[in-house]
């Protein structure tokens, strides 16, 4: 059976400006990765999300759940899923974190980095672009990749 990834790229419009506790940057649903084609690329969900991670590589950002702050256009496409009784590896990760992450980490064996297998070259590059293009106008801690899958 195989595994798909569903999810959206938020961000907090306005945060960099005002502040993150400005009762008017709450968290607002930005694209559907639906719309980037991120394929299922098993070896780019286990070293992003730790999902189906028989190749041993360190996630970035394994099973972190749903946000509790998640935007109301996250949290119904999520509930449209089937929301936790029907998905699984819930998670969630930043876009300040993805430009701090090791991109040449590789997985047990050596022979594959996280740059080779989700990097800007591979079909994750468009959500990433997305994330750093919303990053520089909001702030890249004011933009987040929030994932599930079925």
């Amino acid at each position: 059976m195989s595994t798909d990834v569903s999810g959206m790229i938020e961000c907090r419009p306005w945060a960099k400006v005002w502040g993150e506790d400005d009762e008017d940057t709450i968290w607002t649903a930005a694209i559907d990765l639906f719309l980037l084609n991120t394929g299922n690329a098993y070896d780019a969900l286990a070293c992003l999300f730790g999902v189906r991670n028989s190749f041993g590589f360190q996630p970035l950002a394994p099973d972190r759940g749903l946000p509790k702050d998640t935007s109301d256009g996250v949290r119904a496409a999520f509930t449209a899923y089937g929301g936790p009784d029907c998905v699984h590896g819930t998670t969630w990760i930043t876009g300040a974190e993805l430009a701090a992450a090791d991109w040449d980490g590789t997985d047990r064996s050596g022979a594959r980095s996280r740059r080779a297998v989700a990097g800007d070259s591979t079909l994750w590059g468009p959500v990433w672009e997305v994330m750093r293009t919303l990053g520089e106008l909001h702030g890249p801690e004011n933009v987040r990749l929030v994932v599930w899958f079925d």
